[in-house]
């Protein structure tokens, strides 16, 4: 039996909340939506509600997207889907070009940020979407990426990430997204150098995301920096009301989902 299956039977993720000593539990989902694309043959709105319902049965105080809808009326479509899944959106899609992150209203958003990287020839352009949101006396980083199936320009793209990680100015951050590589390729090596990958520290549910009929490998993460304490994180096969079906059907992903605790940064003195 493999480790993927072994976890699959722990549905006991903790959830979201604030403890007695002051420090926060947040969950985190990374999410590759595939643009909200239907299938043929279905009604309009059919990808955005399914993915709508595998999130809020996975109860995230923060969604991290990849391919967000880009084109035609997208901000329309992003409003939507946060209207549908009972979250709210906080910044990046189109001017990401793709990225996204949204939040419940639990978050008091600081500060974001969208960011543009250099355009190769050849290559879809990339970006992140990154915030600060700050949950009771907790600030928490947030970047959402997506990188690119090139192997030079990816792993180029995730010393950018750690730069921008580093530039937020939170205690604590948290870096999800599709990598658009295996955990021993070189960029994701890099990432995880300096980061913690959240399903290597507590693995729970299920660990591949690709593709969603014979999940055989693990291009999505949830990576961490220090001090983040990670209380279980993989795919919520099983979970209470996440459907396998939804889970199949949604996109050509399955998502990942975190719980994460984040202490009270110590008061500073005089």
């Amino acid at each position: 039996m493999t480790l993927a299956a072994v976890r699959s039977d722990q549905h006991d993720l903790p959830a979201s909340g604030r403890e007695p000593d002051g420090s926060v539990v947040v969950r985190v989902l990374s999410y590759n939506i595939r643009s909200l694309r239907d299938e043929p043959g279905q009604r309009p709105g059919t990808a955005r509600q399914t993915v709508a319902r595998v999130i809020r049965a996975t109860a995230p105080d923060v969604v991290c997207v990849q391919e967000a809808p880009r084109f035609f009326r997208w901000r329309k479509a992003l409003a939507r889907l946060a209207r549908d899944a009972e979250l709210f959106h906080v910044t990046g899609g189109a001017t990401t070009t793709g990225p996204a992150i949204f939040s419940t209203l639990r978050a008091q958003v600081e500060h974001t940020e969208e960011v543009l990287l250099p355009r190769t020839p050849g290559q879809h352009r990339r970006g992140f979407a990154a915030a600060v949101l700050r949950f009771g006396e907790v600030r928490l980083g947030v970047v959402s990426c997506h990188l690119s199936p090139a192997a030079g320009e990816r792993y180029n793209q995730a010393g950018a990430l750690l730069n921008r990680l580093s530039g937020l100015d939170a205690p604590y951050a948290v870096l999800a997204g599709d990598l658009n590589e295996r955990p021993d390729g070189r960029a994701f090596q890099r990432l995880t150098g300096p980061l913690c990958d959240a399903w290597v520290a507590k693995p729970w549910g299920s660990e591949y995301t690709s593709t969603p009929a014979d999940p055989r490998q693990r291009p999505d993460a949830v990576l961490t920096t220090e001090g983040v304490e990670v209380l279980g994180c993989g795919v919520p096969n099983g979970l209470a009301g996440v459907r396998a079906a939804d889970l199949h059907a949604a996109a050509d992903h399955l998502p990942v989902l975190a719980a994460l605790r984040l202490p009270q940064p110590p008061t500073a003195t005089s």
